[in-house]
């Protein structure tokens, strides 16, 4: 059976890469970038011949473990792999003035259009039973009359 075709040994394939689960993965990759709110930028760049296809790109926040907080839409899209190049220094710049003039401005807005509120021309919530709708055809409680309590 040396001549005959080869053969695949499964339980080999299982094994090895069992064990090769539990290298170090290489997380150490080239910095790219710094946003404004103190996140570092990092990736490990495409190799076909080593079977890597897409480059690995992520992010360390300012503080450790803190994943969830927010990052900017053009380092977002970099690390989504929705844009080439990331983000120069001057793009984060000018986008953040854009935001702080639109927060200033819906803030001025809000200044000039608001009106005072008058707690008694807000409308009083009725809560219980009276939040409902009463039709006369219909019984409020069952047996009783109509609208009687």
């Amino acid at each position: 059976m040396a001549n005959g075709p080869p053969t695949r040994n499964l339980l080999r394939i299982v094994l090895d890469n069992f064990l090769k689960s539990f290298r170090p993965r290489q997380m150490k990759g080239d910095y790219v970038g710094e946003d404004y709110f103190g996140n570092k930028y990092y990736e490990i760049p495409a190799d076909p011949s080593v079977g890597r296809r897409r480059a690995s790109r992520w992010f360390e926040p300012t503080a450790k473990e803190a994943y969830d907080q927010e990052i900017t839409a053009e380092w977002e899209a970099w690390l989504r792999g929705r844009r080439k190049e990331p983000p120069t220094e001057q793009e984060l710049l000018k986008n953040l003035a854009i935001i702080k003039m639109k927060e200033r401005n819906a803030a001025e807005l809000e200044a000039k259009y608001s009106k005072p509120k008058d707690a008694a021309a807000l409308e009083q919530q009725k809560t219980g039973m009276g939040s409902f709708p009463q039709y006369d055809e219909y019984e409020v409680m069952p047996g009783k009359g109509k609208h009687e309590k």
